[in-house]
């Protein structure tokens, strides 16, 4: 099924740079320009929001699919609270964990305070510097 002159979507970075750029630009617009439409056969151009849409959610890593990744637990987010488990143990979840980019094995020093725990994690330059 060969297209003439559509180009292929732009996915990734690249789609999230282009979105960036057409800032002012309807929805719709920034499918189009995306590349996500298609022509009928009469002609008439088409925009697929539903494939635009969820290129950029893909782009931007949000996962809505909780059992893609093998621990579905019904679409739960995250709360920002945690309980102490009956061990004492404190659990971070991998919601978290996520979305602060964390890999397995990143080490933090625990700096306890009153009624805090602070978490920073060891060899971020930054926070070095206050």
């Amino acid at each position: 099924m060969a297209k003439t002159n559509q180009p292929e979507p732009l996915t990734g970075q690249d789609l999230l740079n282009k979105v960036k750029e057409l800032g002012n630009l309807s929805k719709e617009e920034k499918a189009r320009e995306c590349g996500y439409y298609t022509v009928t056969k009469n002609g008439v151009e088409r925009v697929n929001m539903m494939k635009f849409l969820n290129a950029l959610i893909d782009a931007e890593g949000i996962e809505l699919d909780s059992s893609a990744n093998g621990h579905g637990r019904g679409g739960r987010s995250a709360s920002y609270r945690i309980s102490v488990q009956s061990n004492g143990n404190l659990l971070i979840g991998s919601a978290y964990t996520k979305k602060m980019g964390l890999e397995k094995g990143d080490e933090f020093e625990i700096t306890l305070g009153r009624k805090h725990i602070h978490l920073r994690q060891i060899g971020d330059e930054e926070d070095d510097e206050e």
